[in-house]
C-alpha cells in the first residue's frame, strides 16, 4: 500500500508536468496556465453545488429513517473530485470532472461499495473461526475486541 502511494505521489506530478509542457508548447504557457486556473474555479463551484445536493439527500434519508449509504459514498466521491480539481494539472482535472458526472459517479460508487463489502466479508470468517471455542464468538456473531459479559441486577 505504501509503495502504491509513493508511486502515485511520484508518477502523477511527473505526468502532470509532462502534459503541461506539451500543452504549453502547443498553445503557449499562459493559455495553458489559464486553463488550469479556470478549471480549478469551475471545479470548485461544481463540487460545491453537487456536494450541497448530496448533503440535502443525506439529511432527507436520515429524516425518513433510511441509512444514507448511497449519499455517503457519493459525498466521498465528490470530495475526491474536489481535491482532484483543486490539484493543478490536466490529468487530475479530467479525473475530477469525470467523478462529477452523476451516472459515472454512481457506477464508481457501486464498484467502491462492492470492494468494501468484499473486504468486510473477508473479515467475518476470522471472527467465525473462533465460534464454539471458549471465549470465542457465538455462531453468527462477530466481534472486534474483547468481550465483557455484564449482568444488570435491578432492585
Amino acid at each position: 500500500m505504501i509503495g502504491r502511494l509513493v508511486a502515485l505521489f511520484i508518477l502523477v506530478p511527473l505526468v502532470e508536468t509532462y502534459l503541461f509542457l506539451q500543452v504549453g508548447a502547443w498553445m503557449g504557457p499562459f493559455p495553458a496556465l489559464l486553463i488550469i486556473v479556470a478549471t480549478g474555479f469551475l471545479g470548485a463551484w461544481l463540487t460545491r453545488t453537487q456536494g450541497l445536493s448530496v448533503i440535502r439527500r443525506f439529511r432527507s434519508s436520515l429524516a425518513q429513517g433510511r441509512l444514507p449509504q448511497q449519499e455517503a459514498i457519493e459525498g466521498l466521491l465528490i470530495l475526491i473530485a474536489g481535491i482532484l480539481l483543486m490539484t493543478p494539472g490536466f490529468l487530475t482535472d479530467i479525473a475530477g470532472y469525470l467523478l462529477l458526472i452523476p451516472p459515472l459517479r454512481l457506477r464508481v460508487g457501486e464498484v467502491l461499495r462492492g470492494v468494501l463489502i468484499r473486504r468486510l466479508r473477508g473479515a467475518v470468517p476470522a471472527a467465525a473461526a473462533t465460534a464454539g471455542k471458549p471465549g470465542g464468538a457465538k455462531p453468527g456473531v462477530s466481534r472486534v475486541g474483547p468481550v465483557i459479559d455484564v449482568e444488570i441486577l435491578e432492585k
